[in-house]
């Protein structure tokens, strides 16, 4: 499987961020490893409070849910990887962040749960990586590990984006 349906659901590169689905898995890896340092930066001095009009989450929010996304993956890595199965479902980001309840979570501790779940998505993919690992998931379709890591690349990447810009500091 290719990342056929990121480009039909988003254009490449992103029509909004600007994100190329040719980013390698290693660029990925690079690129979500260096998140805590860019998503400090960019919310320095907010509040996390702050939304922008065409969006539908606060800044806050939008860290949270970088957070439970490269967790996520983690965990499904592991997964797949100790048990041997590498089925995979879908979730519902609106529902996750309903049911963790985003509107209550404070920027800093969504700025600490970011490095958290950065460590253990970089431990996972390297594992992943390692293997080979091929997740078959359940709308998309098998999907390597590589795939997954510029997938995961592009969601980091976009609402840092959307972060950036709600703060009116776009790069």
């Amino acid at each position: 499987m290719s990342l056929d349906w990121a480009e039909k659901t988003f254009g490449d590169p992103c029509r909004e961020c600007g994100y190329a689905w040719s980013t390698s898995r290693e660029d990925a890896f690079d690129l979500v490893s260096a998140l805590p340092a860019r998503y400090r930066v960019a919310t320095a001095g907010a509040s996390g409070e702050e939304r922008h009009p065409d969006l539908s989450w606060n800044v806050t929010q939008y860290v949270s849910h970088v957070v439970d996304n490269l967790r996520m993956s983690a965990e499904r890595m592991v997964g797949a990887l100790e048990s041997g199965d590498a089925r995979v479902g879908v979730y519902s980001p609106d529902e996750l962040a309903a049911a963790r309840h985003y509107d209550q979570v404070k920027l800093p501790g969504a700025l600490w749960s970011l490095e958290n779940s950065v460590s253990a998505w970089t431990a996972a993919m390297a594992r992943a990586f390692e293997h080979d690992l091929v997740l078959q998931h359940e709308v998309r379709g098998a999907q390597t590990a590589g795939e997954t890591a510029v997938a995961n690349a592009h969601d980091a990447f976009h609402h840092a984006w959307d972060i950036e810009r709600t703060l009116n500091r776009a790069s």
